[in-house]
């Protein structure tokens, strides 16, 4: 099994890169935003190497962040998602938006990744809800009691037009640096960090 791969980039494709590694052309999928950030052909790379293994063939994913190859593992656990899907999802979204969505059930997150509709947007969030916390990540909410006036912060804003991850990674953030603090203070924190 490949785990990691250290080369020179050779070609970049819409969704894929040969990296030469001592004269071996080794072919590796990649997401969008693992793409954007390499550097260009004839440039140095390290990348994490996912290999999938078949009958008929011997696929490469390549990851330059740990947090994008964890989510590539998670939503592949999610019927309905194989290895392309997954790399469309993280190409329109990146590890931060991916838990943000999941955290405040925001199946409209999803709406620009190409092959998925309404309900496979909400098979992950709901298959992934209570996942995204066994799988190592920290959540993003840490006080459980703050819950329902988070929540109602959140619709408030939503109702205002903003869109729902966004409006939740704000609130939970403002939350958890001020416990004690009213729906309307939340509200009123959220409306003046998103108008930044």
């Amino acid at each position: 099994m490949i785990g990691k791969l250290r080369g020179i980039i050779d070609t970049i494709s819409e969704d894929s890169a040969i990296i030469d590694v001592g004269g071996v052309g080794y072919h590796v999928f990649c997401s969008g935003n693992t793409l954007r950030k390499i550097p260009p052909t004839g440039g140095q790379v390290e990348l994490t190497i996912e290999t999938h293994v078949r009958e008929d063939h011997i696929h490469l994913y390549g990851f330059l962040e740990k947090a994008e190859l964890e989510w590539f593992r998670i939503l592949l656990t999610v019927q309905g998602v194989g290895t392309r899907l997954a790399l469309a999802i993280l190409s329109a979204l990146s590890p931060n938006q991916l838990m943000a969505a999941i955290a405040s059930q925001d199946k409209a997150a999803f709406k620009a990744v190409n092959g998925v509709g309404p309900k496979l947007s909400e098979r992950i969030v709901v298959e992934l809800k209570g996942k995204v916390k066994s799988f190592g990540h920290q959540p993003i909410v840490a006080m459980p009691g703050a819950a329902p006036e988070i929540h109602e912060a959140v619709s408030a804003l939503v109702n205002l037009g903003y869109n729902r991850s966004e409006a939740f990674t704000v609130i939970a953030k403002i939350a958890n640096q001020n416990s004690d603090m009213e729906i309307s203070g939340l509200i009123r924190a959220g409306l003046k960090e998103l108008g930044k």
